[in-house]
């Protein structure tokens, strides 16, 4: 069986159960790592293993607890694993006990060759243009640049959260000015909370393409997409293109509800490209408590490609 006959197989169930905010890598040593949003929020885990079927049942590692008051010591939100420039780095979105809702960007940086060893660092805050609600920050390369992009209340907080995006410096520290990328504005962008946010970068085909996550957490949860050219000044927001609709919807027929937060990953040889998403196997959830409902699961599905050489994820 090669991994494109396991992917397939794992898309009617989910991969991995109550891990929210999925986040896969797949790194020269061979292995697929694996990081998510734990259900109590109180901790970074991370796990690997030779496939992405195999991430099921490895054992998951914690790697960073968070503390007992302060800044990092609530709501400890998507991690994301990323290796740069010869040290690995960990994203993460993290509010204080005695403000839950203060949400910021922090970082963690270890420089042993294996993630699993050497020492975690804090690397403090991810600073941006301005200081309000920031979380779900992702970073990728492109054309020899390193950028962030990150989902952040606006200066005139007329949202709950967009998009922005800025090249960065090093990989703690942004350039300014930062670039709107997207703000809610469609009916399905806005049901429940007006929400842009979990962004996630897939390059193929000459392109850029910028999927991320609109409305309540709940069954109205959905993704949509921006589209870039590779060759493009991508912090010129007139640079991407934002489709009118979402990419990826409730399926009530397969028993997928609220699809989103994703992430991708390729085989091994890098031909095919995954996508690896939460969603839950039940519709009904209360709004005020859907944040706490530990029954976000990731799941995996092969994308296949249009035409126009865009990814269709439904």
């Amino acid at each position: 069986m090669n991994i494109t006959d396991i992917v397939e197989q794992d898309e009617k169930a989910p991969l991995i159960e109550q891990r929210a905010d999925p986040y896969v890598y797949y790194h020269k040593d061979g292995y697929y790592y694996f990081t998510a949003s734990a259900p109590e929020y109180d901790r970074i885990e991370i796990r690997r293993a030779w496939s992405v079927k195999a991430l099921a049942d490895a054992q998951p590692v914690t790697v960073w607890r968070k503390h007992a008051e302060g800044p990092m010591s609530w709501h400890i939100w998507a991690p994301e694993l990323h290796y740069i420039n010869g040290k690995w780095f960990i994203y993460f979105a993290a509010g204080q006990a005695e403000d839950p809702w203060y949400i910021r960007t922090w970082i963690l940086e270890n420089d042993s060759p294996d993630p699993f060893c050497g020492e975690w660092k804090e690397k403090g805050m991810l600073i941006s243009e301005w200081d309000s609600f920031m979380l779900d920050t992702t970073v990728f390369e492109n054309n020899r640049k390193w950028y962030a992009v990150w989902a952040q209340k606006s200066r005139e907080r007329t949202e709950n959260s967009c998009l922005y995006i800025a090249e960065m410096i090093t990989p703690y520290t942004l350039k300014f000015p930062q670039t709107l990328l997207t703000r809610p504005e469609y009916d399905w962008e806005c049901r429940g909370f007006k929400v842009n946010e979990g962004p996630a970068v897939l390059k193929r085909n000459g392109k850029v393409f910028l999927t991320y996550s609109a409305s309540a957490t709940d069954a109205t949860y959905c993704m949509g997409m921006l589209v870039a050219d590779a060759g493009a000044n991508l912090l010129d927001a007139s640079s991407w293109t934002k489709e009118k609709d979402p990419v990826l919807v409730t399926d009530e027929k397969a028993g997928i509800y609220g699809p989103g937060h994703n992430s991708f990953t390729t085989s091994r040889d890098g031909k095919e490209d995954y996508l690896i998403y939460h969603a839950r196997p039940y519709a009904e959830v209360d709004l005020s408590f859907a944040l706490y409902d530990p029954n976000r699961h990731a799941w995996v599905k092969r994308i296949r490609y249009d035409e126009r050489g865009y990814p269709i994820f439904k």
